[in-house]
């Protein structure tokens, strides 16, 4: 029997592993993930931003973790030799309703200990050819990385500390017990006395399986990006984000620089019908079926049918979405905007059509289920971890 069982291999999931370790040394624990290599879904289909926390109500969970996580995650790299680069990100505003936005997230992240600068017009123009605005504020501490790179260096890790990884094994069945959990994965059956579901994109189908109580549904929104053609690599220095509305759920779409050099446009936010299908148009029975009966996805519909709708039209015609990014890149073309895959969020929703933008936990005797850990949840990683670590062990 092991001590603590963990399922998902993503990096929220082996940043909690590794937590239980540091904390109970010498603790027996087994790490279960269903693909073939760990940071596969989430965590390998993103931006690859380590974010400061620039958008999060002063004093907020995610505030804290955000501010947290950007200096746990680049002390993670200098330890174990990660490359990241501090390339800084711009929030461009490109009329006088953004630049009012742009105002209010500097008082906000001002509270929250980050230092920003405003930029004008003429100083944009300056350190951004490219890029065209009233005005802009400046993050110097934002970085890019390869998250994929940190979850094979946290694997490592966890194996050097007798950590058994099994990959391939997906989650089938979840049996608690009065002194154990079993766990049913891959045809064999293991017990521990603790488990804990990092499932992402399957949070709420573990957690129901585990007899937890919960209501809530995922719905996967599909993340479209685009790469530039190599010799657009140096169009920007800095990552480029617009001035994001507060009534959105979303950041808009953005110029990002990868770690390996591209630069990537996007992502939008579509509704998907399959949670694990990253090719265009991708359709799951079971996932579709789940989505269309849930009450709460077609009145989360309801509140957002038109910003719905803008995206789904952008998303069929690239025409729309490359106007998005012409707003602040203006020499930007359709020729410009390569295929590069998608990225799936996993968005827990109440029945009541509300997307829940905070931590969402459940939890039965014997085990723990991270049901929703919001955006940025790869930059918070491993102060998430610690948090999750003391709701289990305290």
């Amino acid at each position: 029997m092991y001590d603590f069982c963990v399922v998902g291999g993503g990096i929220v999931g082996l940043a909690t592993a590794l937590e239980l370790l540091r904390q109970r040394p010498g603790a027996s624990l087994l790490l279960l993930e269903k693909e073939a290599r760990v940071g596969q879904h989430q965590t390998g289909h993103n931006s690859g931003v380590i974010h400061a926390g620039i958008y999060y109500a002063p004093g907020s969970l995610k505030a804290k973790l955000s501010f947290e996580g950007l200096r746990a995650t680049k002390a993670f790299c200098d330890e174990h030799g990660i490359v990241y680069d501090t390339c800084g990100k711009l929030i461009v505003a490109t009329n006088d309703v953004e630049l009012r936005r742009t105002e209010a997230l500097f008082e906000r992240a001002t509270a929250n200990g980050l230092k920003l600068s405003r930029i004008s017009s003429g100083e944009l123009r300056e350190i951004e050819p490219n890029i065209t605005g009233i005005g802009a504020l400046l993050s110097p501490e934002t970085a890019i990385v390869s998250y994929r790179q940190i979850c094979e260096k946290m694997a490592d890790l966890l194996r050097a500390a007798d950590t058994e990884i099994r990959l391939g094994n997906a989650v089938t069945g979840i049996k608690e017990e009065a002194d154990a959990v079993r766990i049913e994965a891959g045809g064999e059956t293991w017990s521990a006395r603790k488990l804990i579901c990092c499932g992402g994109l399957q949070s709420d189908r573990l957690a129901c399986m585990a007899g937890a109580k919960v209501d809530f549904r995922i719905v996967p929104f599909r993340g479209e990006y685009f790469v530039l053609p190599p010799a657009r690599n140096q169009i920007v220095k800095h990552l480029i984000y617009p001035a994001p509305d507060p009534n959105l759920p979303f950041l808009g779409i953005h110029l990002t620089r990868m770690i390996d050099g591209s630069v990537t446009v996007g992502p939008n936010a579509v509704l998907g019908f399959s949670r694990e299908g990253y090719p265009r148009l991708s359709f799951d029975f079971r996932d579709a079926l789940d989505l269309l009966t849930f009450p709460g996805f077609w009145k989360l519909v309801a509140k957002n049918r038109r910003h719905a709708f803008a995206e789904l039209r952008n998303s069929l015609w690239r025409s729309g979405y490359l106007e998005e990014c012409r707003k602040y890149c203006p020499s930007l073309t359709l020729d410009d905007l390569q295929p590069y895959p998608a990225g799936i969020r996993a968005q827990a929703v109440t029945p009541r059509g509300e997307a829940i933008h905070d931590f969402l936990f459940a939890e039965t005797k014997r085990t723990l289920h991270v049901c929703n850990a919001p955006s940025p949840a790869a930059t918070s990683a491993i102060p998430i971890g610690r948090m999750i670590a003391a709701k289990l062990l305290g």
